[in-house]
């Protein structure tokens, strides 16, 4: 089956479960504080449905058009618009008659199931699976370190011993916590055998992240090329798979990241490459492009020995995954700092974003990650002060139970009408952006 497909059925059954379940989070308390529910549907019944039937006071559905789900709640002013029912005067199972408490309750229900969803998830993955994790001795050569590190002390080679005072779990996280998390200091040990603390800053992660660099580490390796891009410089020098580049114009190569700095100060000559193959070598000559590249690429690669499973029993999996949840969506949280930069605003994503999340071949564990992490998004992207959105009503809630004023009924209407332009805006903007990656990159 085609990866794409793969991603794409991965994808709606993991939204459809998502969505189902955050709807449930305000059908349930809607029917607690007995307020009717009219309509509960899968996807959007615009004009028409997929499937529908009417149990009791609601109509349960399957629209057509799969970007989300809703509940239509008597009495509430939300997409459904429904002016005709608002002008009449109010019912005593309608959400407006309800106390202003109960409404938060049900407007926090869907939030509070995706929230609790992550958790529950990630434990049971931790549960099942356990965890893998990677320690520095699985690179004795250290990292290769991205020269806006250098001002900070960070030398190529050096290796990892503490992260913020704590030795870590899984070296190969660096990266992400200095980019996302935003780490006060690291303990390295230099390759002069020097130990020494080095001191970020706090506004580190949005310098790199503006530079481009969101792997400020990498582990260093043999300068063994991984991959060749056809139709590039490498390609037509006559470069291939699994050449280990000895030296450079007569200089020594020993890592990949010398290769590399070769490469970067290249400035269009041409470079004399003495390349070892199946034991011989060979002198070929190569000529990078304007931006200093040839099309390579050179990585590494771990071995079951090289990883640590660790093993979770239920007691130990409900605490960890509620832990690991916490700092996904923490992290998440301040990774949004980058959307207003001008690189952050192009890397927005749509719906094929989210696909990407997914494995490309069917893996039970990659889609309970992935669900997971959606879910925790959700959760958060719900609870933004948006109208239209759950955050949006909690707003003006949160307004009313302080001020004891409740806004009118148009302002309300006006308000969603508002928040409903700006979500088909971002809608817009997110997947244009996939399609134009998919085009033009």
């Amino acid at each position: 089956m085609s990866p794409i497909l793969v991603k794409a059925i991965q994808l709606f059954l993991s939204l459809s479960i998502l969505i189902i379940l955050h709807e449930l989070g305000h059908f349930i308390p809607a029917k607690i504080f007995k307020t009717r529910v009219e309509k509960f549907f899968l996807f959007f019944d615009v004009k028409f449905a997929l499937f529908k039937k009417k149990i009791g006071e609601t109509e349960y559905g399957i629209g057509w058009l799969p970007l989300g789900g809703y509940v239509k709640i008597s009495g509430m002013i939300d997409e459904s618009m429904d002016k005709e029912q608002m002008a009449q005067p109010p019912q005593p199972w309608e959400f407006r008659s309800k106390p202003a408490w109960q409404r938060l309750i049900i407007m926090l229900g869907g939030v509070t199931v995706n929230l609790l969803l992550g958790f529950f998830i990630y434990a049971m993955v931790l549960y099942a699976w356990g965890s893998n994790e990677v320690s520095q001795n699985v690179f004795p050569n250290g990292f290769a370190v991205a020269d806006q590190m250098e001002q900070y002390g960070f030398k190529d080679g050096d290796k990892i011993l503490k992260i913020d005072g704590k030795a870590p779990e899984n070296i190969l996280d660096i990266s992400r916590l200095v980019v996302v998390r935003g780490i006060e200091n690291i303990e390295v040990k230099h390759p002069n055998g020097k130990t020494e603390t080095l001191s970020l800053p706090d506004t580190l992660g949005t310098y790199l992240y503006k530079q481009g660099v969101l792997k400020p580490f990498t582990p260093r390796t043999a300068p063994i090329l991984d991959s060749i891009v056809p139709d590039r410089p490498a390609a037509m020098a006559g470069l291939q798979t699994n050449d280990r580049i000895v030296s450079v114009d007569g200089n020594a190569i020993t890592f990949a990241d010398e290769f590399s700095d070769k490469l970067k100060n290249a400035n269009g000559k041409a470079l004399s490459l003495v390349v070892e193959r199946n034991k011989i070598t060979d002198t070929i000559s190569v000529t990078p492009e304007e931006d200093n590249t040839i099309g390579i690429s050179y990585g590494y690669s771990l071995t079951e020995k090289d990883i640590t499973k660790k093993t979770y029993s239920l007691a130990e999996a409900i605490p960890a995954g509620i832990n690991y949840g916490y700092w996904t969506l923490r992290d998440y949280i301040s990774s949004m700092k980058f959307l207003f930069t001008k690189k952050g605003a192009t890397e927005v994503g749509g719906f094929g974003t989210i696909a990407k999340l997914f494995p490309e071949t069917w893996d039970w564990q990659g889609f309970w990650l992935s669900t997971a992490f959606i879910s925790i998004i959700l959760a958060f992207m719900n609870i933004l002060p948006i109208p239209a959105l759950d955050g949006g009503h909690v707003m003006f809630l949160l307004y009313e139970m302080i001020t004891g004023r409740k806004p009118s009924e148009k302002f309300l209407e006006y308000a969603q009408m508002i928040g409903f332009f700006i979500l088909i805006a971002l809608l817009l903007y997110a997947n244009g952006n996939d399609l134009y990656k998919a085009i033009f990159k």
